[in-house]
């Protein structure tokens, strides 16, 4: 199955310096993927009665989003690639989806949008940590 992150990745003219291609491929889409469903989350704890309760998740879901969507920018871009920065922005996306994943966690049993959204924190973490390694 192809998809359009993948598309990209094959029309860069230069060679992508033997970077997995795949491994990036799948970071970029669980970048996005995981921003969405934090920026979602944040919005449903909005939602919620107890929102005064939801404060350090709703930060959290916010600050994931951010990191996500820059991780995802930093990835998409290959010209003069940088591997120290792209290793600190991997670094930096992973820690910041497991804190989010452990908050959402915590209120995964009250709020379905919590236990999606600490699944997909897990799974951009994962990815991360997996690109991290393949990039030596």
């Amino acid at each position: 199955m192809t998809s359009s992150v993948k598309d990209m990745l094959n029309t860069y003219p230069a060679d992508l310096g033997g970077v997995d291609a795949e491994a990036m491929a799948k970071c970029i889409e669980e970048c996005v993927a995981c921003a969405q469903s934090c920026t979602a989350c944040a919005d449903a704890c909005l939602s919620e009665g107890m929102v005064g309760e939801l404060t350090k998740c709703i930060r959290t879901d916010l600050d994931c989003a951010d990191v996500c969507t820059a991780t995802a920018a930093v990835l998409s871009r290959h010209t003069g690639y940088d591997a120290n920065i792209t290793r600190a922005v991997l670094q930096a996306c992973a820690t910041v989806c497991k804190a989010c994943a452990d908050e959402c966690a915590r209120h995964a049993e009250e709020h379905e949008h919590c236990r999606i959204c600490a699944e997909a924190c897990r799974s951009c973490e994962e990815a991360c940590l997996t690109l991290l390694q393949r990039l030596g």
